[in-house]
């Protein structure tokens, strides 16, 4: 049985594994002329700064900014691809509820293409991997990508 995909997400978040997992979802969204969402989630505890101050509205504006600037650009290199239907999206929140439950829920999703950790051990323990997390509590299929192949 062929499975039929139509609302693919995958989460950016600038790494290389992140990377990887985007020319996948392009190749998979090609192949079941699907559509394809490009979502980076700024994390909002980035934005306590050192010493308990807070990061100004403009530093936030600029991060926001270069995110979709990132993020239309990997939309166009879609397109290039041959993708039709791409939209980006840049969201605020902790990237585990939002990349696993939240964005998922507001757009039928039905495959969530993920790049594997790019966590040493050390800070799978501190932090916890977002891919483990998605993994976990997803409720749509997902696609963990380790190589190009």
């Amino acid at each position: 049985m062929d499975q039929e995909y139509n609302n693919l997400l995958v989460p950016i978040d600038g790494s290389d594994e992140s990377e990887l997992a985007f020319k996948k979802a392009v190749k998979v969204a090609v192949a079941n002329h699907a559509h394809l969402d490009i979502l980076n989630v700024l994390d909002t505890k980035q934005f306590i700064g050192g010493y308990g101050g807070m990061i100004s509205g403009d530093a936030i504006y600029q991060l926001t900014q270069d995110a979709e600037k990132y993020l239309e650009n990997l939309a166009d290199r879609a397109k290039k691809a041959g993708l039709e239907d791409v939209a980006i999206h840049v969201r605020f929140g902790n990237p585990k509820t939002v990349v696993a439950t939240d964005f998922p829920h507001d757009h039928k999703t039905d495959l969530i293409i993920i790049g594997a950790t790019g966590l040493n051990a050390v800070e799978r323990v501190l932090v916890g991997s977002v891919t483990e997390y998605v993994n976990r509590t997803a409720p749509c299929d997902v696609l963990i990508v380790k190589t190009e192949a």
